[in-house]
């Protein structure tokens, strides 16, 4: 398979790793780009052709980081705003009536 080809798949797997938040994905193709592009490289000069399609793919690799990162930053939000009610949630929790909750003390 020419290099112009394997980025072009790459890219297009890490748009829809990344389009479907599929971070398993995106860490897999992050290390067969670590792993490949510098064999790539080792083939010899990139085509005009080939230099589009490594740009293509950088361009996409940003994008995949960014929403990672976005993704980070609005989890770490969450977990904030779980941690922050956890005593009111307790205090709910111990002063609810048994019949209300179902369980039996």
């Amino acid at each position: 398979m020419d290099r112009q080809t394997t980025l072009l798949q790459l890219g297009q797997k890490m748009s829809a790793a990344t389009n479907a938040s599929d971070w398993k994905a995106l860490a897999a193709i992050n290390t067969l780009m670590a792993s490949s592009l510098p064999a790539m490289a080792a083939q010899g000069p990139w085509t005009p052709a080939e230099r589009a399609a490594l740009a293509s793919l950088r361009e996409l690799h940003n994008q995949a980081i960014l929403r990672a990162r976005n993704a980070s930053d609005e989890l770490g939000k969450h977990l904030a705003e779980m941690q922050a009610n956890k005593e009111g949630w307790l205090a709910y929790a111990l002063n609810s009536e048994p019949a209300a909750t179902g369980t039996t003390a």
